[in-house]
């Protein structure tokens, strides 16, 4: 994932609304967001090369999204799949904070990464690349490849934006929030991050919404929890051809 939106406890009519891109070459297979098989209550994408999955959420409210920390000068051959972040909190039984307090012992040896848990009523931010865990409280947050609520252009033009259509006493509409996805803006250089890739890259990675010949947004994400536990999910997958996205929706109550 390469960016995450989230606004907690700020819209009457939904305790919880998160957006998602998630980039990725578009040669690496993936499965779009469904239940799975092996795990029925587990309703996620699935990354078909290495497991795990970038996003989910369990039918008894259990939440995870995961981005990486862009630093090639880090990066580790053979380090486990930041993927299984995900994937092991949807399937298991520990709290959030007793789940970040075993993995904090042995984030070492996984690539950058910064993992969202919890549920409705209690999501954290944990970061190998931050310091300690953090309980987020009501606002609106925005996470891509560095740490939570770092300013590059397109997390602040995504808050600025999700911050403006919640203004109101409306219920935000699914058109609304995935054409904050869909924004192409590129940053202008002065604005660019340095984060040791070449200029180029940096540029094609500025936009909320990524597009290049080999990388790119390959699926938007929208997930809406209300105020009576009821989820909706709709995932839009992109290959090569954008224009023609496939649509996945998922609607579900929370067994609590």
């Amino acid at each position: 994932m390469c960016l995450l939106l989230m606004a907690l406890n700020t819209h009457s009519t939904y305790p919880l609304i998160l957006l998602a891109n998630r980039d990725e070459y578009y040669e690496r297979p993936s499965a779009s967001a469904r239940f799975w098989e092996e795990a029925p209550s587990v309703l996620a994408g699935k990354d078909l090369r290495a497991g795990g999955t970038w996003l989910g959420i369990t039918k008894n409210g259990r939440i995870a999204a995961v981005t990486n920390y862009r630093d090639p000068s880090s990066m580790q051959e053979g380090a486990p799949s930041r993927g299984s972040l995900v994937s092991d909190f949807l399937l298991g039984q520990q709290g959030p904070a007793e789940y970040i307090d075993k993995l904090d012992r042995e984030a070492g040896k996984y690539n950058g990464f910064n993992l969202i848990i919890g549920d409705k009523g209690q999501l954290y931010w944990y970061s190998n690349h931050g310091h300690g865990v953090r309980l987020l409280g009501p606002g609106i947050y925005g996470l891509s490849n560095h740490l939570l609520d770092t300013p590059w252009p397109k997390v602040a033009r995504g808050k600025d934006a999700l911050t403006s259509l919640l203004s109101g006493q409306r219920a935000p509409s699914l058109e609304e929030l995935f054409h904050i996805l869909a924004d192409r803006t590129v940053a202008d250089d002065a604005s660019l991050p340095h984060t040791g890739v070449e200029l180029e890259w940096e540029r094609i990675l500025s936009p909320i919404f990524i597009k290049s010949p080999t990388y790119g947004t390959r699926s938007s994400m929208v997930l809406l929890i209300d105020a009576d536990n009821r989820v909706t999910f709709v995932e839009k997958t992109f290959n090569a051809d954008l224009d023609h996205p496939t649509t996945a929706r998922h609607e579900f109550r929370i067994e609590t």
